[in-house]
């Protein structure tokens, strides 16, 4: 039987001690809990809410090099991303896929300069990269993976080729480049697989969402958010994983009062999905990777089967929930336009909408497209000394946790025991090269469609055969829905495997409905009754969460009632 939510804390009761409770249950969290607890340590993960539900819920879903930090001069970061990019593309090919990239090119020297004005700390905006600039940046980039190449070098086309093969592109264009890097197709579930592998593999830990570590007396507790329980334990070290969070929860745990200092300096991202196939076909599988009129990057390409766009990069002062604003979603569909001039673009074609905070390191540059993208470690004495991870992104997530690790095993006088660089995560170990082998195998053995074999597939790499298994042994294996793949069997095994809390964790970040555009009314009442029936839920806790997700999608995701009851 799988562990229960009270059983995790039934083993707290029973031994709170634990070398290290690691805060924020993020990607960089949860690689961090990971990486420490694979080296034999005993680790407590508490997240105050769902796991992978703030900043690492809002990526731009790419996991890439950084071309653009080139010209802030960051080479260590390109080339640790690069690596890191090259070893998700091996360890999770179930979710990390090759993307070609193309760059519409408008001008011939611009922009040669761009990187002798961050050199001198200028934060005026880069002006647009032109041919050479952007010649020379891709050079870099293939000569940093020359040795270890997984995807293509990267090549020049002429206007008349552009134009061959991307018609809709800006007429005005003088050329494109194409680059390799890659995407992912669901980084909230990659987050939960690094959670469930560590679960097998150091049993020892404990891994606990909708709770928060909380200051008591000389000590620490646990408290659980859905009864309110606390559970005293303690630590040798904290690590401080909250990302925009940071400096508020820093102070709220440190033991000797707060320095004042801040560490982090928080900009906004956000991003719309749409349904509009003459846009996806316009796109010809690529990601185009464009400059707005002032200066900022945006991106568009294909994702599973509708177009994902952004973003914006707005400086907050306050870490908080947030959402796409209308002039967000405005500067973005400006923005597309520009660059397909001939494509209708509007917002009732916006299934979804996401945004979040970018946790960056604090600065003080003006254009926040200046603020390195990098990341660091500090320690902040006390009697439990916070090790505190400052940056970061989705991409460099496994690197920032390595990097924190063996800060917190020098300072507890520990050998690293385990490397994680080709430690295949979750349903990508053993991933066929041709997902469709693993397809076929498991419509003959578990006789399925094969409609339903792409999904698993898709969705679970060769964890695909463990679900289905565990499908097999119930009566209701069926879909919930004509037009849907997923089944009150696979919702059970997601409740009973997934850490899976309230009906959001399910919809939002377990299964791809809501930002594919496939949640209905009808469908939140039908995934609603099954998880009620797993969770124990009464009639009226049911309703709550249908309510509490209606409200979130409306909120911060633009999907309104009116949208729910449409798609019925």
């Amino acid at each position: 039987m799988p562990e229960t939510r009270q059983d995790s804390f039934d083993r707290i009761s029973a031994d709170p001690a634990f070398d290290v409770v690691v805060i924020g249950g993020g990607i960089n969290g949860i690689g961090v809990f990971r990486e420490l607890a694979l080296q034999g340590l005993r680790v407590l993960l508490v997240e105050r809410n769902d796991y992978s539900s703030g900043c690492s819920a809002a990526p731009s879903r790419m996991i890439h090099g950084g071309l653009r930090y080139l010209e802030n001069g960051e080479f260590s970061l390109v080339k640790e991303s690069l690596r890191e990019r090259d070893a998700l593309l091996a360890n999770a090919a179930h979710m990390v896929r090759p993307l070609p990239t193309t760059v519409p090119i408008t001008s011939i020297f611009s922009g040669l300069l761009n990187g002798a004005a961050s050199f001198l700390g200028l934060s005026t905006p880069p002006a647009r990269r032109g041919a050479l600039a952007l010649k020379a940046g891709l050079s870099m980039y293939d000569w940093i993976t020359r040795k270890r190449r997984r995807l293509p070098p990267h090549q020049f086309r002429s206007a008349t080729e552009t134009l061959r093969l991307w018609p809709r592109l800006t007429p005005k264009l003088r050329g494109s480049a194409t680059f390799f890097d890659a995407w992912i197709s669901y980084p909230e579930r990659l987050a939960i697989e690094l959670l469930l592998d560590t679960g097998r593999e150091a049993p020892g830990s404990v891994a606990l969402n909708y709770a928060e570590l909380v200051r008591r007396d000389a000590g620490y507790a646990v408290q659980d958010h859905l009864t309110g329980q606390e559970y005293p334990v303690t630590a040798r070290a904290l690590v401080n994983a909250t990302g925009a969070w940071l400096d508020e929860s820093l102070a709220d745990l440190a033991d000797r009062g707060s320095s004042g200092e801040r560490y982090v300096s928080g900009t906004k991202g956000s991003h719309i999905v749409l349904d509009h196939p003459e846009l996806h076909a316009a796109l010809n599988g690529h990601m185009i990777f464009f400059e707005n009129g002032d200066g900022r990057v945006c991106v568009v390409f294909p994702y599973l089967g509708k177009v994902l766009a952004g973003s914006t990069d707005i400086r907050v002062e306050k870490a908080e929930r947030v959402y796409c604003t209308d002039e967000e979603r405005d500067y973005i569909l400006d923005a597309l336009r520009a660059v397909f001039p001939s494509i209708r673009l509007g917002a009732e074609q916006i299934i979804y909408s996401y945004s979040g905070i970018r946790p960056l390191p604090r600065s003080d540059h003006a254009f926040t497209g200046r603020i390195s993208r990098g990341h660091m470690v500090r320690r902040i004495d006390g009697t439990v000394p916070q090790f505190c991870m400052i940056g970061g992104k989705w991409t460099t997530f496994r690197a920032f946790a390595e990097q924190t690790t063996d800060a917190v095993l020098d300072f507890l006088g520990k050998a690293r025991v385990r490397d994680t660089y080709d430690l295949p995560i979750g349903g990508g170990a053993g991933f066929p090269e041709e997902p469709g082998a693993l397809e076929q195998e498991l419509v003959a053995r578990h006789g399925i469609s094969a409609a339903r074999a792409a999904w698993l597939v898709d969705l679970y790499g060769t964890r695909a055969d463990t679900v289905l298994a565990f499908c097999g042994t119930r009566e209701d294996d069926v879909p919930l829905d004509a037009g849907l793949e997923v089944t009150a069997a696979e919702i059970a095994y997601l409740a009973q495997q997934e850490h899976v809390v309230h009906l959001a964790d399910l919809v939002l970040r377990r299964l791809p409905l809501a930002i594919t555009g496939l949640i209905s009314s009808r469908r939140l009442e039908a995934l609603a009754a099954v998880l009620a029936g797993e969770l124990g839920w009464t009639v009226e806790e049911r309703q709550e969460q249908i309510a509490d997700l209606a409200h979130q999608l409306h909120t911060y995701h633009g999907v309104s009632a009116d949208m729910l009851t449409q798609r019925n």
